[in-house]
């Protein structure tokens, strides 16, 4: 087998099975790769063999995604803290000491969590729409915003089409200015997942708890003025969340960061895998070792 085949892998964490995908020299440098809401690390299907070429890549399932563990959100605390800590142990069990990090949508603040816990261990920062300025979030937000604002049943309610198949659909294509680009195993796999009983619960609570990342954007900036990391911004500038101001904003702290558009949505993987991937070879060579 070459080593750029990729190896599916479960680890247990903290009680937790969790699921991950390995691809690469393990005596290269490691990228980590995480991924955001509704997917899971086969978001990074299409990215993993171009980067596993060169790099050691590790895609890891978050706890109530994918094939990892999703337990009951009554038994498993679903805060981007806990996710956090459980990717620290995920990184300790592993025994990553230095690696680059690919940020993106809900990995972006679990990612910053380590980054900002571990600054000696990380070489670099790719965020792909993972956004950590205010003026990134898009109106598609307010509706969450209320429920962080008043935090009831009703307004908890309201967001149930959040985890839609109509919801997950959207998320895939809007944007994207060519269709069929979109594999349909995609947005069918995420909403598998999340049609699970007792998800809906989980991704509620996580979407309630998405407000500590925003309370949280202060202290990443901090991070980034005094660690300078290196940053390479990749962006599907037509993505309905995260607007192409957040990705702008990042130059506000790290001026030296790298910014690449790219015509397309959310999810930009699934449209420019191959430019994305070409980019990071690119950042990942002029990353200290």
């Amino acid at each position: 087998m070459s080593n750029s085949s990729v190896q599916y892998r479960t680890i247990e964490v903290k009680g937790l099975n969790l699921f991950y995908r390995e691809a690469g020299n393990p005596e290269a440098p490691t990228i980590l790769l995480l991924h955001g809401y509704p997917t899971s690390s086969h978001m990074f299907r299409n990215l993993i063999p171009i980067l596993s070429q060169q790099f050691h890549v590790i895609a890891p399932d978050l706890p109530g995604f994918g094939y990892s563990d999703a337990p009951d959100h009554q038994d498993f605390e679903y805060t981007f803290d806990n996710l956090a800590g459980t990717m620290q142990g995920f990184m300790e069990k592993l025994g990553m000491k230095r690696l680059a990090l690919y940020i993106f949508d809900y990995g972006a603040p679990v990612g910053l969590r380590l980054a900002m816990a571990n600054p000696e261990k990380i070489t670099g920062i790719i965020s792909q729409n993972g956004n950590a300025y205010e003026e990134g979030l898009s109106q598609e937000w307010n509706p969450i915003r209320q429920y962080w604002k008043e935090p009831t049943q009703a307004n908890r309610e309201s967001l149930r089409d959040f985890v839609s198949e109509k919801a997950t659909w959207f998320q895939y294509h809007e944007g994207v200015p060519d269709s069929s680009l979109i594999a349909p195993e995609t947005y069918t796999l995420d909403q598998h997942f999340l049609d699970r009983p007792g998800n809906i619960e989980i991704q509620l609570d996580l979407v309630r708890d998405y407000k500590t990342n925003v309370e949280l954007y202060p202290a990443f900036h901090r991070y980034f003025r005094k660690y300078q990391p290196n940053l390479l911004l990749v962006w599907g500038n037509k993505d309905p969340y995260f607007l192409p101001v957040g990705a702008e904003a990042y130059k506000k702290d790290l001026p030296e960061a790298i910014l690449k558009f790219y015509d397309t949505g959310h999810f930009a993987l699934e449209t420019h895998a191959a430019a994305i991937g070409s980019e990071i070879l690119d950042f990942m060579h002029l990353l200290p070792r």
